[in-house]
């Protein structure tokens, strides 16, 4: 779920970067997805050091 969530709000953020610096449909498209990779990733080695620490 948190992974989810941050791909979502990744995107989001990529988006508006890409909106700001006045790009075109095609970069806020691919800084979307770029971003709510990295968010999405990000959030997911989180969530593996969250479980791994319960197991301790």
């Amino acid at each position: 779920m948190i992974v989810i969530l941050a791909a979502l709000v990744g995107a989001l953020i990529g988006a508006l970067v890409a909106r700001r610096r006045k790009g075109r449909p095609a970069d806020i498209a691919q800084f979307a997805f770029v971003y709510a990779l990295v968010f999405g990733l990000a959030a997911l080695f989180v969530t593996i050091l969250i479980q791994r620490a319960k197991m301790l």
